[in-house]
């Protein structure tokens, strides 16, 4: 299978910009190419590579029909992964990061469910009979908690993976994933560790094209996915019709053969009487 992206592609999109040497991780070594001007140059062909580790490991978790919850809080990613994962029906965080969004997931729950309740209010006519102020507070409470939630009401259950951009800047986040055993896939720029995530992907994670290109790429993965798992359900379907439809003719060719046994006895019974 052909890589999902190309050297050209990343470097026009200046993924391979990294920090300042100053502001350097060494744990990045293995990924830097070389430095210049002051500012490491990360090595694309690495890159290349990881990008596809991530997005094949993407690809699997939405083909078992599970959820990876894309996380970009930093303003140059918040935009771009807010569009291009709703649309693909991810759960996502771009606002901050509600501490204990995953190890107290049971009051993440509670509070999704207050916006349900606040809507069903609204829907059936239960705030005709509050006071205008009441009604204003109702409607400020339902917006704050969209803003901070609206991106993960479908997520029912905790995530099976975790997709970071700038694992710096997202930290609390990484550290909540690690505590619960959730893998974590991230965009780590030279001034991070890599190690403290599954699937690293070293490139630049300030600029919105190196953002906006590999995201593009997970959020296709995730497509691949799903369109897998709706074939695999109807191939599943067709099996278990054909199933049915081999009973239906194991069990009519038993019919026959019991009608014919009936009949040869029936003849039998009269040949006997006769004599």
């Amino acid at each position: 299978m052909s890589s999902r992206t190309n050297f050209n592609e990343l470097l026009e999109a200046g993924s391979h910009f990294g920090h300042l040497k100053s502001k350097w991780n060494p744990a990045m070594a293995p990924y830097i190419y070389a430095e210049k001007n002051g500012i490491h140059i990360i090595d694309l062909n690495k890159t290349v590579v990881k990008i596809d580790e991530a997005a094949n490991a993407i690809k699997q978790i939405a083909r078992s029909g599970r959820k990876v919850l894309f996380v970009a809080t930093k303003k140059q990613a918040k935009d771009i992964v807010a569009e291009k994962v709703k649309a693909v029906n991810m759960p996502y965080v771009t606002e901050r990061w509600p501490g204990g969004m995953l190890t107290n997931f049971a009051t993440i729950r509670k509070s999704v469910r207050r916006m349900s309740q606040i809507d069903k209010m609204f829907a059936d006519g239960t705030f005709s009979n509050v006071s205008k102020r009441e009604r204003l507070q109702f409607s400020r409470e339902r917006a704050k908690l969209e803003t901070q939630f609206g991106s993960i009401a479908d997520l029912t259950r905790l995530p099976a993976a975790l997709f970071i951009v700038d694992i710096t800047k997202e930290h609390i986040a990484v550290a909540e994933a690690h505590r619960l055993n959730i893998p974590t896939i991230a965009i780590v720029d030279t001034n991070s560790d890599p190690n403290v995530v599954d699937h690293a992907i070293p490139a630049n994670d300030d600029a919105s094209t190196s953002i906006s290109l590999i995201i593009d790429i997970m959020v296709n993965a995730v497509k691949e996915g799903l369109s897998e798992r709706k074939m695999d359900k109807e191939a599943s379907n067709d099996e278990h019709h054909d199933g049915e439809e081999e009973t239906a003719d194991v069990d009519a060719s038993a019919k026959v053969d019991e009608d014919e046994d009936n009949s040869g006895a029936r003849k039998r019974r009269r040949v006997t009487a006769k004599k």
